[in-house]
Order: C-alpha cells, then structure tokens, then sequence
C-alpha cells in the first residue's frame, strides 16, 4: 500500500484525542481477551506511531514496532529516544512485498491495518509463520462498511465480515478465533465499528 498519505500526516498523528481514544480502547480489549506477561515479545505491523504497543507496554516484554511508512517510523524512533517508548525497536516491513523475517513473536498485534492491505491472505500466512506455536495474534480493524469511511482513492477492503475473517484466518494456520467489539470510530456524522479478533497459531 502507499505511505505518502501517512508519512505526511505522521508529525502530528498523536495531536488528534479521537486517536488517542481509539489506541488506547484497542489496547484494552487486547488486554482483556489475551493473557499478557512480561515475557511476551510483541510485534504490533503497521504500528502508526506506537500508541496501542505504549498501551501495552508494561504488560509485554520487548517491543518491535514495524510499518512502512518513513515519517511514522521516524516518529516512533523520536518516542524511542526520548524514553517515551522503553525496550522498542523499528523495523520498515511490508509482509506483500519482502520475505518473512527469521524471528518468532508470542503476539502480533495490528490496528486499523489490514484493510488496506491488498493481498490479505500471504499477511495472514506471514503472521503465522512469524508466531510461536500457541502464540496470540489480535487484529482489530473496521467491521464492513457501505466504502464511505474513506473519503480518498481507496483500493482496499470496506472492512470485513467476521465471519469471513474468521475463515481466512483459519485457513491461514490459527485456531481459537474470537471476536469481540473493541471501539468506534464516528466520522462525518457516521459511525463505524472496530472489531477484535484474537487467534492462536495452531500446533
């Protein structure tokens, strides 16, 4: 997907509370639906600037913040050198067009992500492959939508039916699928629901 968008509105993406709102109610489901340790290392994909893994930082163990984006990187390795961001790393990572790094998580986490990603299917072979066997994935992302929640060009998908999601995912070497509402997002005089799906890498 193209950064262009984010890496401009990188600077001041944490200036907006409804943001700061959703990445904190996101990480509170997370929390609620995974039993997190101070062992756990976590991946969060497409981490914006951080917020839901500053959510959860002192619940988990070591951080990896990864995105594509170049201005939101910058941002999260701004957070890093001032302390705001303990025990973090950055990684530029996009699982459609780069192979899967040698490294095992025990949770990925990814936030209002994956419905721009194109080719869903190898991000979701991608996670597997990146979990300890049992280790948690938690997405949360738009439930469908009639395609008004983006008011740009916009090629990806209007959100997702979670019984579908739950088939791909299944498909894609998870087990244990639970849904859950996480937040809202209300925008132009419309409201849009946010999921949480939680899995487990099969044995």
């Amino acid at each position: 997907m193209s950064t262009e968008r984010f890496d401009v509105k990188a600077a001041t993406w944490d200036a907006d509370p409804d943001k700061l709102t959703q990445a904190g109610e996101v990480a509170g489901a997370i929390r609620s639906a995974v039993p997190l340790n101070r062992s756990m290392r976590l991946l969060e994909y497409g981490a914006g600037t951080g917020l839901v893994s500053q959510g959860l930082a002192d619940s988990v163990g070591p951080l990896t913040l990864a995105d594509n984006s170049a201005g939101m990187r910058e941002v999260m390795q701004a957070k890093i050198a001032s302390g705001a961001l303990m025990n973090a790393r950055v990684w530029d990572l996009d699982l459609q067009a780069r192979p899967v790094p040698a490294e095992t998580f025990d949770l990925i986490v990814t936030s209002l992500v994956l419905h721009h990603v194109r080719d869903l299917d190898s991000v979701l072979t991608g996670f597997a492959q990146l979990l300890v066997p049992d280790g948690y994935l938690a997405i949360a992302d738009l439930d469908a939508e009639d395609g008004s929640f983006h008011d740009h060009d916009f090629d990806g998908h209007h959100g997702f039916d979670r019984g579908e999601l739950t088939d791909r995912l299944t498909s894609a070497g998870f087990a244990d699928v639970r849904m859950q509402d996480a937040t809202r997002i209300d925008r132009d005089g419309s409201r849009y629901s946010v999921f949480l799906a939680t899995a487990r890498r099969s044995e």
